[in-house]
């Protein structure tokens, strides 16, 4: 079965796990624009690949454009975010933001830990975040909020990989023993 890895990436970590993903599944790997939609007719599958800035996917807006083509795919979609899997209504609500139902219908759904570095951030970006976290009422939220970190792990695709394959039938997972441990499934129903 063949398939793509489409992703759209702002500070590199979706950018990351998309050519992980790539590499593991021995498949092409492109960022979403709107030259893309040939190559669809030759997959059978997509993997989308996206973050997540101010509960919204960078992805959002490409995915509609093509919401018509990607309707008769199988899609994987990952979504890379600082927001802990723990937080299930968070991250169900992101998925209802910004994917149509009939869509997610027609998907498996991942989430996985990104990586913020404050430094690294636009001077936007820092603003909007300590904006975000001036509102926030919990003291710890707020201070995770601001502190930085970095989860991007090949091991946290072990999961999204194996489900990959087991859909499509393509051998050799990373680690079938194992679960990805920083990954939570949708539960959208």
């Amino acid at each position: 079965m063949t398939g793509i890895v489409i992703y759209k990436s702002k500070y590199g970590a979706t950018a990351q796990y998309a050519h992980w993903i790539g590499e593991e599944l021995n498949v092409p790997v492109c960022v979403a624009t709107l030259e893309n939609q040939q190559i669809f007719n030759y997959c059978q599958y997509i993997v989308l690949g996206t973050s997540v800035y101010e509960g919204k996917l960078l992805i959002a807006k490409w995915i509609r454009r093509n919401r018509n083509i990607l309707a008769n795919k199988k899609i994987f979609l990952f979504i890379v975010c600082g927001t802990p899997a723990s937080e299930v209504e968070k991250l169900n609500d992101i998925l209802k933001r910004n994917i149509p139902a009939d869509l997610l219908n027609n998907s498996e759904v991942f989430f996985l830990r990104g990586r913020m570095i404050k430094g690294k951030l636009t001077g936007f970006d820092r603003f909007i975040l300590k904006m975000g976290a001036s509102i926030t009422k919990d003291p710890i939220e707020r201070k995770n909020m601001l502190t930085d970190f970095d989860e991007v792990k090949k091991e946290n695709l072990t999961t999204l990989i194996s489900t990959i394959r087991k859909h499509t039938r393509v051998s050799h997972p990373l680690n079938p023993a194992e679960e990805s441990p920083q990954y939570m499934r949708s539960t959208i129903e």
